[in-house]
């Protein structure tokens, strides 16, 4: 049998290498160091971690990633499975020794006997005879390479730098004091004059939230990210302290709104927010990118009206990357529409995170044995974190069509990304109406107890499928 090739031998291609070869086809990973090496990377080892040691949240009851966790060790992750055996204590999160773990991983893949590891930089697209292929190459993309899917992706289908802007649950907007309307109520392609969510300041409550940026704490670039500042990618905070009212004509700008609540009165400035998912359960901040620290956001943008109980299912921040435009360029199964031989997984899909990073190449590994061997596999169902994550990467974002930085951008899992449950408990066991943070334990469970019962199904089926 010919072999699945995968690029990259981080986090995702690592295990997309092992659930390819566990289902029994043979694979070769390619992975450039030590013959290329990085910025970044500090040793050999597969799978290294390079920012943090913490794969996050392991309460599988209430938190996302938890339940991402919950689904991976489900079906077999060698990420997971290494990170459990080489776990630091680290209260409620799942943190690793980094050198444990990676080494951990490199062994098992070093061992297994439908594996072989190539070590060698693949400099520009894969050759032709290459015929099932994962690309998994993360943010530190090697020049060749991402020029050579870049030539077949288009220029600007490929980006390079993050733009990101915070992005918030729509349920945890106060709309008794924010308004949908679209400035001077355009409708235009795909809109209904009443589009954005609007936020207003009067003239104190501005002056106090440009203070309140000029005084925060900033996150500095690191050395090999160099100065990533360009046209319509300003970070907020930067703009602020380019004049008191350069944010007040520009993202802020009060103009073409009524405020519903205030007819009245005209807003001395005015924040956006864009729908980010077709499940309208997150807002995004429109123009609002920032490198501010991340308690600093939180406590900043809950400064402004309508905001003062939000919860942000991604904060902003500004970094060097590589990632495709996701849902315009690849199938729903991760191939590349212009060259379905080549798929992709991690990061450079359009995921934040390792934990994500992983389950992406999870999924990969395992649609592209599916394909090798001729046997079905249906997706995980978008109730699922891991359907939910691979939803938002390949169809659940809605294109903007606004000028400014690109709409798509990575995305940590959240429940945000999960469709909402009809019929919802709205009274808890003493009888009592849930309210507050009541309300919201009680949708984040039930959000995970539906997705372990399918999820539990949907692997049960892909077992009878390889059955078969």
């Amino acid at each position: 049998m010919e072999p699945i090739h995968i690029i990259g031998g981080g986090l995702a291609g690592s295990e997309a290498a092992w659930q390819a070869a566990q289902a029994g086809v043979p694979v070769v990973l390619h992975e450039m160091r030590p013959v290329r090496k990085t910025e970044a990377h500090q040793t050999d080892g597969l799978a290294e971690l390079v920012c943090s040691n913490s794969f996050r949240s392991d309460d599988s009851l209430s938190n996302a990633v938890g339940q991402l966790h919950w689904e991976m060790r489900r079906l077999d992750s060698l990420i997971i499975a290494k990170g459990d055996a080489h776990q630091v204590p680290a209260g409620g999160a799942l943190a690793v020794d980094r050198d444990g773990f990676s080494q951990g991983v490199t062994a098992a893949l070093e061992s297994h006997p439908l594996i072989t590891i190539d070590r060698a930089e693949i400099a520009g697209l894969p050759p032709e005879l290459w015929d099932n292929v994962i690309i998994a190459t993360g943010p530190l993309t090697s020049p060749a390479l991402a020029q050579g899917i870049q030539s077949l992706t288009g220029e600007d289908s490929l980006a390079f730098f993050d733009a990101i802007a915070p992005i918030v649950h729509f349920d945890s907007v106060d709309m008794e004091q924010a308004w949908f309307q679209s400035r001077y109520d355009k409708v235009g392609p795909g809109g209904t004059g009443a589009d954005y969510i609007n936020c207003p300041l009067d003239r104190d409550q501005y002056e106090a939230f440009i203070d309140a940026l000029l005084a925060a704490e900033k996150t500095e670039f690191k050395e090999w990210e160099g100065t990533p500042y360009f046209d319509g990618c300003l970070p907020i905070e930067v703009m602020a302290e380019r004049g008191r009212e350069t944010l007040r004509w520009g993202p802020m700008k009060p103009v073409g709104l009524t405020n519903k609540h205030n007819p009245t009165v005209k807003a001395y400035a005015v924040v956006q927010l864009r729908q980010d998912n077709a499940l309208g359960t997150l807002f995004n901040m429109t123009g609002f990118q920032t490198k501010l620290k991340y308690g600093e956001q939180a406590a900043i943008f809950r400064m402004i009206p309508g905001l003062q109980n939000a919860e942000f299912a991604r904060l902003g921040g500004i970094h060097r990357n590589t990632y495709l435009n996701s849902p315009k360029l690849l199938d729903e199964r991760l191939r590349l529409k212009a060259d379905p031989r080549l798929r992709f997984a991690g990061q450079i899909t359009g995921c934040e995170g390792y934990v994500e990073s992983a389950a992406i190449g999870l999924l990969a590994g395992r649609m592209a044995a599916a394909e090798r061997l001729g046997r079905p596999l249906d997706l995980p169902p978008a109730t699922t974190a891991l359907g939910a994550l691979v939803n938002h990467i390949t169809g659940g974002h809605i294109v903007t069509i606004d000028e400014g930085p690109r709409s798509f951008q990575p995305m940590n899992i959240n429940f945000g990304l999960f469709p909402h449950i009809e019929g919802q408990a709205t009274h808890g066991p003493d009888g009592k109406k849930l309210k507050g943070p009541a309300k919201s334990v009680a949708r984040k469970h039930a959000l995970t107890a539906r997705a372990k019962v399918e999820m539990e199904t949907w692997a049960e089926g892909v077992t009878a499928q390889a059955a078969e």
